[in-house]
């Protein structure tokens, strides 16, 4: 057997309550002793199969242990007045930021109240129905800081007591805020919900992902953007050391099998750094969103803002800001995906004089080198009039696209599909201006000359 499906045996193992016997009892009694020597006895739907280190771990985290009608679990709730350099919103958000980050939702999340920040700790990294969120941590906004609450499963039997404690919540603030929580946390809690057949899955109003908007304003700039890089890097916070994420599950069955808690401590605290990093981000965006144009001077987050712009449709403003963002110090490949776009805004408006500098200014063997090749023959020929220009324009895509195919510089499909366009070109544009100033034959020239004559006499 590998060692790989012996770990996973193991972590399956370790979700088990344990075989009936003298070991058993032995464990119950050790629990339940350490359980009352600090104040943690369970009452209704208590487990007797809580590691022996919980009560401990509730000691240390200064947390307590909530019940509800599906149980118990351990609690904990702490408020932080810092909120990383980025102030929560005040009043309802404008309109101006919500059709960007959240089109057709903006009455709905208007009110930053009514947000509810989620992260969870799980005992799986790849999600699926055997992987259980055992730690669930949530903030909100509050009196000018965050509240944090986290709902620990001190074993399995507990989770109907979690995703009871944070379906209440989600009633309470039903606007979900994540980063790539649509890919993996949320679709988990729902398993974990529908997996009950008791508890109905919260009714979400809206859900806010925070990833999406990060890769489009700092991944070019940072390539990576994890959570604590975005720290980092945009809201200028270090979180100082922390967990593993590829350790927290491992973590956690070691304490399942009665493994000490103090290893845990760095999760409770990684989960709380993700709520509060999470809050701080979604601030800075919203900044951005609403007013860039006076909240940043940075070329790469401001041609980030323009491309989201222009996917909302929103062509005025992406125009201003790819404007601003090729003034500044942006990397060539992003300065030629600026200038394309805004000579297509720029064509679209008919501003063709200002589209032409721009494809002139690009021309080259990259992607968008050879279509403004390509969208310099169509001007020349459509709008210009010039088909002779059209075609020495033509003739040098032609000579662009056959180097960069002897460089290895572009994709064979690629090649293949722009060298058909711009032949097709060729041979329509040569007909044309062949029609248009093809040489007389002898009759039309001795017609001509005949009219000549008797125009003369």
């Amino acid at each position: 057997m590998s060692l790989t499906t012996e770990a996973r045996f193991s972590r399956l193992s370790a979700l088990k309550r344990p075989a009936s016997g003298a070991r058993r009892e032995g464990k119950r009694s050790a629990a339940a002793e350490e359980q009352h020597s600090y104040g943690l006895e369970g009452g209704r739907g208590r487990s007797s199969d809580i590691p022996e280190g919980a009560g401990r771990l509730a000691h240390l985290l200064g947390a307590a242990v909530r019940e509800n009608h599906f149980g118990e679990h351990l609690g904990l709730r702490r408020w932080f007045a810092d909120t990383i350099d980025c102030a929560p919103p005040e009043g309802n958000l404008g309109d101006h930021a919500l059709r960007l980050l959240a089109p057709g939702l903006t009455e709905q999340v208007a009110d930053p109240k009514q947000w509810l920040f989620l992260d969870s700790e799980t005992t799986g990294l790849s999600g699926g129905t055997g992987t259980y969120p055992f730690l669930v941590g949530i903030a909100w906004w509050d009196a000018g800081g965050l509240e944090v609450e986290q709902f620990f499963m001190r074993e399995h039997s507990e989770e109907h007591s979690v995703l009871v404690a944070l379906a209440e919540r989600m009633a309470e603030r039903p606007v979900l805020v994540t980063f790539n929580g649509k890919s993996f946390d949320w679709p988990l809690l729902e398993t974990r919900y529908r997996m009950t057949r008791k508890i109905r899955v919260p009714r979400v109003q809206a859900h806010l992902d925070f990833l999406h908007p990060s890769r489009n304003l700092w991944r070019l700039r940072l390539g990576s953007v994890r959570l604590a890089e975005l720290e980092r890097h945009v809201l200028g916070w270090n979180r100082g050391a922390d967990v593993i994420s590829e350790l927290i599950p491992s973590l956690y069955f070691d304490f399942l099998r009665g493994g000490p808690p103090e290893p845990l401590l760095p999760i409770f605290q990684h989960n709380q750094m993700d709520l509060r990093g999470l809050a701080g981000l979604s601030a800075r965006v919203l900044s951005l969103l609403a007013d860039a144009e006076n909240q940043s001077s940075d070329a790469l987050e401001l041609f980030g803002l323009s491309r989201i712009c222009e996917r909302r449709g929103e062509a005025a403003r992406a125009r201003v800001l790819f404007e601003r963002s090729i003034e500044g110090e942006l990397p060539v490949e992003a300065e030629r995906v600026a200038r394309r776009s805004l000579a297509t805004i720029a064509k679209r408006e008919k501003e063709f004089a200002r589209a032409h500098e721009l494809w002139e200014g690009m021309l080259g063997s990259s992607r968008e080198g050879l279509e403004a090749y390509e969208q310099l023959a169509i001007y020349y020929e459509r709008h210009a009039k010039e088909p002779n220009e059209a075609l020495a324009v033509t003739k040098s895509a032609l000579a662009e696209l056959r180097r960069a195919n002897r460089e290895k510089t572009i994709a064979p499909s690629a090649w293949r599909r722009m060298r058909e366009r711009f032949e097709k070109r060729l041979t329509r544009l040569e007909g044309k201006i062949g029609r248009n100033y093809r040489i007389p034959t002898a009759k039309e020239e001795s017609q001509g000359q005949a009219g000549e004559s008797n125009v003369r006499g």
